[in-house]
């Protein structure tokens, strides 16, 4: 059995390998292009991006770097299907929903140093309220953050969400998203964005697990994870799409302007 644990985060550490650097930047390995269409709010029944809210987002394409998001665009969509896809099949085969669930409520509650800055950088000290409140329930009641205990419960009166980051504190202080840019492993971004996630690897907890490359393991093996429940998005983005880059790239970026809008 120690051996099987040994053998396996060793994969994990190796599948992790070309984002270590930049995971020392603040970014979070691995990524890949789905990685910033995670929100469930932004898919239907059938897996399908709605896009009627993204649409009336009017955002201004600057992609000076084209060939090199194009080129690292080919790359991660190889490694997708190639590489993550399989991977993530295979350990949802191998470890039922439930338990893949409760995985995912924990990294999710582990977040919440990032939502909570993105709050209070913003001046939403009511969502901040609610997330530290949702923080609070949850790693104690909720066993270290295993069970969302909050989830679907309604508060007295609506409360703006609390689904921030720092890249979205800099775009409502005005700032624009500047270049599009694709990273690689890590997939689509802005240098607004990558600013924000070099801010955000210091405020994240799995970043002060040590040696390094246990911190990189452990956020490959929530990437991981997550992916299994998102398998089939990234597909029917793809199959809908004539120039499947400048889908994203545009997804990408009025998905932003959205969040910041909100």
């Amino acid at each position: 059995m120690r051996l099987n644990l040994g053998i396996i985060t060793l994969l994990m550490v190796l599948l992790a390998a070309p984002v270590a650097a930049m995971a020392q930047a603040g970014q979070t390995a691995p990524g890949m292009q789905l990685a910033q269409f995670e929100d469930d709010d932004i898919w239907d029944d059938s897996g399908k991006l709605i896009t009627d809210g993204l649409d009336r987002q009017a955002v201004e394409v600057s992609d000076p770097f084209e060939g090199w998001n194009r080129f690292w665009f080919e790359v991660n969509d190889a490694l997708y299907f190639g590489v993550f896809k399989p991977l993530a099949q295979g350990y949802e085969f191998i470890i039922p929903e439930r338990p893949r669930g409760w995985v995912r409520n924990f990294f999710d509650n582990l977040m919440y140093p990032v939502r909570l800055v993105g709050c209070l950088l913003q001046g939403k000290f009511e969502s901040a309220g609610m997330e530290t409140s949702k923080f609070l329930i949850n790693s104690t009641i909720g066993l270290a953050g295993f069970a969302d205990l909050t989830e679907g419960r309604k508060t007295v009166r609506p409360i703006p969400t609390g689904d921030e980051d720092i890249g979205q504190a800099f775009g409502a202080w005005g700032m624009g998203p500047g270049p599009y840019l694709v990273w690689p492993v890590l997939g689509p971004s802005s240098a607004r964005d990558t600013v924000g996630k070099v801010g955000e690897y210091f405020i994240t907890p799995t970043t002060y697990i040590h040696p390094w490359y246990w911190s990189v393991a452990t956020k490959s093996y929530a990437r991981i994870n997550a992916l299994t429940f998102e398998i089939g998005r990234y597909e029917s983005l793809m199959d809908s799409s004539v120039d499947p880059y400048a889908a994203v790239r545009d997804a990408y970026l009025k998905l932003r302007a959205k969040k910041v809008s909100e």
